[in-house]
This record gives C-alpha cells, sequence and structure tokens, in this order.
C-alpha cells in the first residue's frame, strides 16, 4: 500500500489514532537507559484541538530526548511523497527548538535520520519544512521521497522542559 493524501493528521480519528490510521506514539531516552520524561495528550489547547508533548530533557545517563512519532503508512509500508515538497506543522508552545525527524526504508540503524529544525511559539503558528533543507543524519543514504516509514517530532540535545502541541501535519506542495 502507498499512501499518497496529503494530510498526515488533522486531529479527526479518536486519539492515538492519526487521520492516516496509524497510531502516535511517545518515546522517551528512557529506552536507552536515559531518565527524560515525557508524556503525550491529546487536549485542546488555546481553543484548538492538539497532540500534546510534554516532558523534561536530561542528558544524565547518556540520555537527551523526548519525541512522538508517527508510522506513514500501516504494517511497514511507505508513504511516497515525491509529489510534495515538504511537511506543514501546525505548532503551539513554550518558545523552544524541536526537530523533525524523517526515516525511510533505506535506513538501518536507530540513530539515521534525515532531520530539520524548528522553533514553537506561545501563538498557533504554520511551519512548512521543505524536503530538500533536511540534512542526513549519520547516514550517507540521500532522502528518498518514495520510502518515507515514519516522522518524529523530537525535543532533543540540551536540558530543558518541553511543551509543544501539534493541531495538524500534513504534505504541501
Amino acid at each position: 500500500m502507498i499512501v499518497t493524501s496529503a494530510i498526515i493528521d488533522d486531529l479527526s480519528r479518536e486519539p492515538p489514532l492519526s487521520a492516516i490510521g496509524t497510531s502516535w506514539h511517545l518515546y522517551t531516552d528512557r529506552v536507552m537507559g536515559g531518565v527524560s520524561q515525557g508524556r503525550m495528550v491529546r487536549e485542546v489547547v488555546a481553543a484548538r484541538p492538539a497532540i500534546r508533548m510534554v516532558g523534561d530533557v536530561s542528558l544524565e545517563n547518556n540520555g537527551g530526548f523526548i519525541q512522538i512519532c508517527l508510522d506513514l503508512a500501516p504494517d511497514g509500508e511507505v508513504a511516497d511523497a515525491c509529489n510534495w515538497a515538504g511537511v506543514e506543522l501546525d505548532v503551539y508552545g513554550k518558545k523552544e527548538d524541536y526537530s523533525l525527524r524523517l526515516r525511510t526504508l533505506d535506513l538501518t540503524a536507530p540513530w539515521q535520520s534525515y532531520r530539520q529544525g524548528f522553533v514553537v511559539e506561545p501563538k498557533w503558528r504554520t511551519i512548512q519544512l521543505s524536503f530538500n533543507r533536511f540534512e542526513r543524519h549519520r547516514t550517507e543514504t540521500p532522502l528518498n521521497l518514495r520510502h518515507l516509514r515514519r516522522l518524529g517530532i523530537v525535543a532533543i540535545g540540551r536540558v530543558f522542559s518541553a511543551d509543544l502541541a501539534l493541531g495538524g501535519i500534513r504534505f504541501f506542495v
């Protein structure tokens, strides 16, 4: 199955289901022995339904992240994003730096990804992240838009209290 819809999630389904039928998940550095704490909730933020990621990022025990992520197709299949220019997010939160991470079928190690940073502010904003601006992380493999498997929104790399609300996410032209 190949996903071609521009909408990734519009929060129209019961949590944790996305509009495309896959489920949102929260992961922290505790999967590797870190001590960061986080939670993911569905709630109304500034008069808008949202998925909210909140928590404390800690660098102790070689940790340093919390993230919410979503498979872009069910059962390990891929999404083909070749017809799109990038990913668009509606975000709100405490003014901090975050990162959108993409994973493809071509990546084999959990630390590999394609990344682009963005800043959240305490007002609803739509942020567009163009595919041509994603940077490779620990891989030489170019980003193959026909092989997208997962995306993640990550609070990472420094000690801080994360608070990000996501009101929608989609591909854009």
